[in-house]
């Protein structure tokens, strides 16, 4: 779901050590994405796309809404035939923490999109809370996608990105080659019944200690965000012994008051408007290619996520067996192999639903 707010200090942010159980895979360099031949010749793919004076493929775009007209941030990478568009989580985060697909899908040939939804850091930040609401959301997706003049594209949405990509899927399925949920089940109450669940499995002193602040609603008291941070999100958000700087960047520029409304005061209390949110029973309106992606030691059930590939008429389903919510970063071979042989795979007509990648 959403990325945690615990951390307002960016100093915190910034040279936080996690405590961890688990290790990062070790790259594989015979398994490695890379090794493939991407089917774009590097020169392809670096062809000058922007015309006038260059800005590096950044362009803010016009959103019209209710309430009137924002700009929002967008950064263009490469030139290719499969073209995705990547929604990040929160609500209310940044792209940043997605700097790390730079690394592995231009020398794929893979051309793609970062972009701050409106609200986050990048992009228009307005005060009126009408805007924050899925239904709208969703069109502006809509008026990225048209104003980057894509079409037959894939959208990945990782967390409330996720939320995001599937009520976008089920509003505008026709112009979508293929859909991935990174990291994020099609229900708020399946999601926050597993959360639980792994909370329950904290030693009972912690326990009582977190419940002590819950019960006055203390949930920014730098004791409580400390033990969350150090006992919880460290095993089930992100199991690297450092934070990542994009990462670190990404939760600094974090829209707290966007994030709160429509998620709740942390992973630990979902309050927010999505609270009832649930699309279980309608994924099967979904009939595009589809991959799940779920990770080992996610706050999301990987035994879900794969449930939801079969759900779709076109699934695959890829385990992060390293990964944790974050399995972009904690288990980034898996991820990104996996990830760009299903992106592949549909582009060449070689896409078989029920795969396990």
């Amino acid at each position: 779901m959403p990325l945690p707010t615990l951390i307002r200090a960016a100093g915190l942010l910034l040279t936080a050590t996690l405590l961890i159980t688990g290790c990062q895979q070790k790259p594989d360099a015979a398994s490695a994405p890379g090794n493939d031949t991407p089917d774009t010749t590097s020169a392809a793919y670096l062809k000058p796309f922007e015309s006038g004076i260059r800005s590096g493929g950044v362009r803010l775009i016009l959103i019209k809404t209710p309430k009137g007209t924002f700009n929002v941030w967008t950064k263009r990478f490469g030139t290719g035939k499969i073209k995705v568009l990547l929604l990040h989580g929160g609500p209310a985060m940044t792209h940043e923490y997605f700097e790390c697909f730079e690394s592995f899908f231009p020398q794929e040939g893979i051309e793609f999109y970062e972009y701050d939804q409106l609200g986050s850091y990048y992009s228009d930040q307005p005060k009126d809370d009408d805007l924050w609401r899925t239904e709208r959301f969703v069109d502006e997706v809509e008026q990225v996608r048209q104003a980057l003049g894509i079409d037959k594209f894939y959208v990945l949405g990782h967390s409330w990105g996720g939320i995001l990509a599937l009520e976008y899927a089920l509003k505008h399925q026709d112009h979508l080659a293929g859909l991935v949920i990174s990291n994020m089940v099609a229900s708020i109450p399946r999601y926050d019944a597993y959360n639980k669940t792994l909370r329950a499995q904290l030693r009972p002193t912690l326990l009582d200690s977190l419940e002590k602040f819950e019960a006055v609603k203390d949930y920014h008291n730098p004791t409580y965000e400390g033990l969350v941070f150090k006992n919880y999100y460290s095993r089930h958000l992100l199991r690297l012994p450092e934070m990542p700087d994009p990462v670190a960047r990404s939760f600094k520029h974090v829209n707290q008051h966007v994030y709160e409304l429509m998620q709740g005061p942390n992973e630990f209390k979902t309050a927010g408007r999505l609270l009832t949110w649930d699309r279980w029973n309608d994924l099967d309106q979904i009939t595009v290619p589809t991959l799940m992606i779920g990770g080992q030691f996610d706050t999301m059930n990987p035994k879900e996520m794969e449930e939801m590939s079969r759900l779709v008429k076109q699934g695959n389903y890829l385990l992060c067996p390293q990964g944790s919510h974050m399995s972009m970063w904690d288990d980034q071979q898996t991820y990104f192999r996996g990830l760009t042989r299903f992106l592949k795979s549909v582009n060449d007509g070689t896409f078989k639903a029920g795969t396990t990648l």
